[in-house]
């Protein structure tokens, strides 16, 4: 995933953590809040296993989100990983990102159906 893409500063991390709707898949959690740009953020906690397995677990996040860029909205999206993900292949890590992606679209048009209203 290009540098241009990554979400930062400690700053932008919290702005989606107070601001963020969230939306969760078995081993991980989405947070978003729409902005202007599109940045992508990994949030792996040390609960996660050892520093290989956590750095694993970014490179395979990083990887699957790279080929979804393109179709996600602009905005600030921040993926909170769970222990249980260190289990995961990649093709169950890929699946968990598009389900997540599809719960933020569908939570989205349910609110702006609630606006409209």
């Amino acid at each position: 995933m290009q540098r241009q893409y990554r979400l930062g500063a400690n700053r932008q991390f919290n702005y989606v953590y107070r601001r963020g709707k969230r939306v969760s898949a078995k081993d991980l959690s989405l947070l978003y809040v729409s902005v202007r740009q599109k940045r992508v953020g990994f949030s792996v906690n040390k609960k996660v296993g050892v520093a290989v397995i956590r750095n694993r677990t970014k490179r395979r996040l990083r990887e699957c989100i790279r080929p979804r860029l393109a179709q996600m909205k602009n905005g600030y999206y921040v993926f909170v990983a769970r222990p249980s993900i260190a289990d995961c292949s990649f093709q169950e890590l890929s699946a968990q990102v598009d389900a997540l992606l599809r719960k933020l679209e569908s939570a989205q048009h349910r609110e702006a159906g609630r606006a409209g209203k």
